[in-house]
């Protein structure tokens, strides 16, 4: 059954691929992005191009999570248009890499804003309408960095994920009598096939980093090329797209809590298998054993 979609950072890496695949498997999907009019109007023309390629119902809205505003705007917009939306996609995020002293307090909060408080504003926009219905799917793109292996230099992105993974099983629960799915997509480290890493930030305060390059020397290049090895040779990042388009067309219900998307197998499966057994278990011996399944859809 066709769906209305909106994304949010679909303007390339998971995000495009994930729009693009909806939209070829016959759903409505809104790619949001932000500056639509200046820095990023190739990327509309790119989906636009693109739809019409494929025939496919690929749009784009203009929405900046950093902005509650925009995330307002951006949802009454697919609400006009559509007159519905039935699957959020929280993608949008933010990578910086460094060693962590380097970051300032208000450079390491900047990562946190687009991370996570970014889909805490598009909840509030999008959430009314989905509690409303008394159905819908929030479906968050964790990482592998919150349970599974951390190598240096990533902490500031690290520890946003962990909160928004944290985020999303809290969420999971709250939303679940109102009939609204949660499922958390959990990539692993792909080094080919999104621009995390070449669109990384970096810290401003360049001082200490000659100590850490004198013990640390070549660290980055060294993780990315370890990284690499361990994938296999046919780990595509556009597995993350079809994970996500199979959660989607999964009958509401029936959609797994939490899938890894982990070429390297860091470990974080492992260990998101006994935290979400374990956060099961509890829920039951105090009685909130409905919470882990959303009730019925209305209707």
């Amino acid at each position: 059954m066709s769906k209305t979609i909106l994304i949010t950072g679909a303007g390339s890496g998971f995000g495009a691929l994930s729009a693009r695949a909806l939209a070829r498997a016959g759903h409505t999907v809104y790619a949001a992005l932000r500056d639509t009019t200046g820095r990023n109007a190739p990327r509309v023309a790119d989906a636009k191009a693109y739809a019409a390629e494929h025939r496919v119902d690929l749009r784009t809205v203009e929405l900046d999570v950093l902005s509650q505003e925009s995330a307002d705007t951006a949802v009454a917009t697919v609400l006009a248009e559509a007159g519905g939306l039935d699957v959020l996609v929280h993608n949008a995020g933010h990578m910086v890499t460094g060693p962590t002293e380097a970051f300032t307090p208000e450079e390491l909060a900047a990562v946190y804003d687009t991370n996570v408080l970014g889909t805490q504003r598009v909840n509030r926009a999008a959430l009314p309408h989905l509690r409303a219905r008394q159905s819908g799917l929030l479906l968050w793109i964790g990482s592998t960095s919150s349970r599974g292996g951390t190598p240096p230099y990533l902490a500031p992105y690290f520890a946003a994920k962990a909160a928004m993974d944290a985020l999303a099983v809290s969420y999971a629960a709250e939303l679940a009598r109102f009939g609204i799915e949660t499922t958390i997509v959990v990539p692993g480290a792909f080094t080919s096939g999104t621009n995390h890493f070449a669109t990384g930030g970096h810290p401003s305060e360049q001082t200490m980093i000659p100590a850490y390059e004198e013990r640390y020397a070549g660290l980055t290049d060294q993780v990315a090329r370890r990284l690499a090895a361990l994938a296999p040779a046919d780990a595509d990042v556009s597995l993350v797209a079809d994970a996500i388009v199979e959660v989607v067309g999964t009958p509401h219900g029936e959609r797994p809590f939490r899938v890894h998307v982990d070429p390297a197998d860091d470990g974080s499966e492992e260990v998101s298998r006994v935290a979400d057994r374990v956060r099961a278990e509890f829920l039951t011996r105090i009685g909130l054993a409905d919470l882990l399944t959303p009730h019925r859809e209305a209707g």
